[in-house]
């Protein structure tokens, strides 16, 4: 297997707006994404949630487009209502499957960067939609990437503390199989969220990625990884680690009874 890397095209990214740099410039600037009067490029809006082309295409041979989650600059799924976020990830979908389907590209990745230790460039909340001309994003992707410790398996939707995760130590799969009951999807990733904020690592986590995966079954796979320093083994040698299996029994028992607790809240 030969390693294509994607090119970071640095002269794009020079203009690039920044949430986290730390010499940041005295004249305060306007979010762009706050700014939705003079957002241009829009491919489909649904009341704040806006999906639109990327003004900084950094990666050459792709297509970069950003969806706005809402208009919230400091929010995040851990702080939408329930029906905000059923309806947001339900969009994200649809938008991730039309470019999937329109079979201009070699492969199509949906991720959302939160936090500072995410990779992320700016705080307003948003996702992002990247069609690879050449590449082929999942080739370092398992199917035992999604699978674990199950924890909950009912109306198509199965979720698990991942035993292979793709980087570790603890990653959260939810998977969908059949699409059919993306509500309780949604809410399953939205607690997932609020439980890698809040209650996994004692709250000390304030950056996650969330990535998007089409499973072989037809299903998709949502997976929540923390972001800290990334492990040597991994930076090095793709090698990813994950927690011993008592510590995992016990992540995946405490998932699901903050889970259930937090879909008695609304």
């Amino acid at each position: 297997m030969t390693n294509d890397p994607i090119v970071f095209q640095m002269s794009i990214a020079k203009g690039k707006p920044q949430s986290y740099r730390k010499d940041k410039p005295k004249t305060k600037k306007i979010c762009p994404f706050c700014d939705v009067e003079h957002l241009t490029d829009i491919y489909k809006q649904e009341g704040d949630i806006i999906w639109l082309h990327n003004k900084f295409p950094t990666l050459r041979d792709t297509v970069q487009t950003v969806l706005i989650e809402s208009h919230d600059h400091n929010g995040d799924i851990a702080t939408y209502g329930k029906e905000h976020n059923r309806k947001m990830i339900k969009f994200a979908l649809n938008c991730f499957e039309e470019m999937n389907s329109s079979n201009k590209y070699r492969s199509v990745l949906w991720y959302k960067n939160f936090g500072p230790h995410s990779g992320g460039s700016l705080i307003h909340p948003h996702m992002q939609i990247v069609g690879l001309e050449k590449e082929e994003g999942y080739k370092y992707i398992y199917p035992n990437n999604f699978e674990g410790e199950t924890l909950f398996n009912e109306s198509d939707v199965e979720v698990n503390i991942a035993q292979h995760p793709v980087q570790g130590y603890t990653e959260l799969n939810i998977n969908t199989l059949k699409k059919e009951n993306l509500d309780l999807w949604a809410d399953w990733i939205q607690s997932g969220v609020k439980y890698m904020l809040n209650i996994m690592y004692n709250g000390r986590c304030d950056s996650y990625n969330l990535f998007f995966y089409p499973r072989e079954d037809g299903g998709i796979c949502a997976k929540l990884i923390t972001r800290f320093n990334a492990p040597p083994y991994f930076v090095g040698y793709k090698l990813s680690q994950v927690n011993d299996e008592l510590t995992l029994d016990k992540e995946a028992h405490r998932f699901r009874k903050f889970f259930d607790n937090d879909s008695k809240i609304e």
